[in-house]
């Protein structure tokens, strides 16, 4: 399942919509957003687990994800 986090991500990544609501829940409340980011994966048939998340955006070395995490460290 861990190419299922890659998939969801790149998804993620191309829908602004998505990407913003992710950023805004992780300031406020990152483990949700972990979970928003599961709910996602199997809505759109990617099923992933909360391990497989974050393990996928521990592998990422980009200036967004980066951002992200920092926010969101408190729920990683």
């Amino acid at each position: 399942m861990s190419s299922n986090a890659a998939v969801l991500y790149e998804r993620i990544q191309n829908d602004p919509e998505h990407t913003k609501a992710l950023f805004r829940q992780a300031l406020q409340d990152p483990q949700g957003a972990l979970k928003a980011i599961c709910d996602l994966g199997h809505s759109m048939g990617l099923p992933v687990t909360l391990d497989e998340v974050k393990a996928h955006l521990a592998s990422l070395d980009d200036a967004d994800t980066k951002q992200w995490l920092i926010k969101a460290r408190g729920g990683l």
